[in-house]
């Protein structure tokens, strides 16, 4: 008999594994999706363009919290769990509340949601989000470059606009963000390669993506998203782990599962972490991933203007999934505020409106930083708001990108970059050098 499937995602891992494995399949039966973790992706359709023959209707996009009534309504035999960077507790808590409604549930692996390419793949991935896989993923294209190869980046999903027009991306340069209408999340991931001349690709059909790719490059760069495991079978694999939250790398899913495939373990920001921090993580990868090589790296803080953090009153924006779904309580702005004398943190909360006073009211641990959200346009406009209402002296850009390309930031501001600087022996170029 067909099976009677929904696929619970966030718009991503969830088409990706929708395509590669139930588009075409005869023995399921895809009734609906859900969406959670990323504002106002719900209510939407999966198109009958990327849905396939046997859906000429497409496939309805629920809100999560519909789980179960969905369940009991369209008789679900099985339930795909397709989303990341979450909390193995709450992993079955959701396995719970599906049994309980009476349908199986089902975690997706490597060997029927990996596609093979014809070029080789160096995967970048992680065991939490923001741990640095964006300034790990530059420092490899940089290397293989030095050496004369042509590399392209492919970018894990975040296609939360139109679906169809989002089936294949292809980034070369700033017009294209502005084209693909592209959200802050996106240009904090492409940004930084378009800066260096590095063609990189997304969307929502990973296969058509590749075999586009493919015609383009030497060596194919997988650029992870949270904690993912990737949509491409790697041939070199890095997983990169934080000092800052040790033990982590034990209790998310599905980043315990990347470091132990991880061919190359990566302790990134060992300086400003703790010793017992990367002695617990360098224990647990030990633990789980013995055969991998162990690189540690920095990631320091490169100011554009230390005389305007220096005894002022900063407001501190930072990248938005870091500190929302990943959790963190700081990141390269407040490193730079703190380490360049800033006389306050400014706390924005007073000032926020619209959808980012709900992130406040939803993300209880933010305190007095600022998350980059920006899904869509209404957003980026409150959180433009919200900044310049905030009273201070300056602005910390903490983001991968420089924010005044889409908001008009008022007062001034400093943009902080980073990137992976290795310490010690093996090198990343050491590494590639034998790859």
């Amino acid at each position: 008999m067909t099976k009677k499937v929904l696929i619970m995602g966030a718009a991503g891992r969830d088409f990706h594994n929708y395509n590669v494995y139930f588009r075409d399949n005869d023995d399921y039966e895809v009734v609906a999706m859900t969406a959670t973790q990323i504002p106002n992706i719900e209510g939407r359709k999966y198109p009958p363009e990327l849905a396939g023959d046997k859906y000429p209707n497409g496939i309805d996009i629920y809100a999560e919290e519909e789980l179960t009534n969905l369940i009991s309504k369209h008789n679900i035999d099985e339930v795909v769990f397709s989303y990341s960077d979450v909390p193995h507790e709450y992993v079955m808590n959701k396995a719970s509340e599906v049994n309980s409604a009476g349908a199986d549930f089902k975690l997706m692996g490597p060997n029927t949601t990996m596609l093979e390419s014809e070029k080789p793949v160096i995967s970048i991935c992680a065991v939490r989000t923001g741990i640095g896989k964006s300034q790990t993923t530059r420092r490899v294209c940089d290397l293989l470059r030095e050496k004369g190869k042509q590399v392209v980046v492919i970018r894990h999903p975040m296609p939360y606009g139109d679906l169809a027009k989002q089936t294949c991306q292809r980034f070369a340069d700033y017009d294209d963000l502005d084209k693909h209408e592209c959200t802050i999340e996106e240009r904090e991931e492409y940004e930084p390669h378009i800066d260096r001349g590095i063609i990189v690709y997304a969307g929502v059909d990973y296969e058509k993506i590749l075999k586009e790719a493919e015609k383009e490059a030497d060596v194919i760069i997988w650029d992870g998203g949270n904690n993912d495991i990737p949509f491409y079978k790697p041939d070199l694999h890095m997983v990169l782990v934080d000092p800052h939250r040790p033990g982590h790398e034990l209790k998310y899913y599905p980043g315990e599962s990347n470091l132990r495939m991880a061919d190359v373990a990566i302790v990134n920001k060992i300086d400003s972490a703790s010793n017992e921090g990367v002695q617990e993580v360098r224990h647990n990868i030990e633990k789980l991933a013995p055969n991998a090589t162990v690189v540690e790296g920095v990631s320091p803080v490169f100011p554009s203007d230390i005389d305007q953090i220096k005894d002022k009153r900063v407001l501190v924006v930072e990248d938005g999934p870091t500190l929302t779904h990943g959790e963190m309580t700081y990141g390269a702005g407040t490193l730079a505020a703190q380490k360049f004398g800033a006389k306050e943190i400014v706390d924005p909360r007073p000032f926020a409106v619209g959808s980012i006073k709900e992130t406040f009211e939803t993300y209880t641990h933010l305190g007095n930083l600022l998350p980059a959200m920006g899904y869509g346009r209404e957003q980026m406009k409150e959180l433009e708001d919200t900044i310049n209402k905030t009273e201070c002296d300056t602005v910390i850009l903490g983001t991968p990108i420089d924010l005044r390309r889409v908001a008009n930031i008022e007062r001034p501001a400093v943009r902080i970059r980073y990137e992976l600087q290795e310490m010690g022996i093996p090198t990343l170029e050491d590494i590639l050098k034998d790859f």
